[in-house]
């Protein structure tokens, strides 16, 4: 996976975009001082994360809603102050 500096990304970000986009796809890996932060990846790649994340979330409730013990209502709010 291709990796690029914060400075060059500065530089360089609208020929990395068009690599991206009409090149191999690969997502680009930025960097700062060494360490790994963000990404730049296809809108695919994103839009198929997204799915997934709602995918993952939408079971997870489903799981807790299955799960006894449920606290009412009228406590979390009472909780919260509300």
């Amino acid at each position: 996976m291709p990796r690029m500096t914060m400075t060059a990304a500065r530089r360089e970000l609208p020929e990395a975009v068009n690599k991206l986009v009409y090149g191999n796809g690969e997502p680009i890996v930025l960097s700062r001082r060494g360490k790994d932060l963000a990404a730049i990846v296809p809108i695919e790649d994103l839009q198929l994360i997204e799915e997934l994340k709602d995918r993952m979330l939408s079971e997870k409730a489903k799981r807790a809603l299955k799960e006894k013990g449920r606290i009412p209502w009228g406590k979390i709010k009472k909780d919260l102050g509300l």
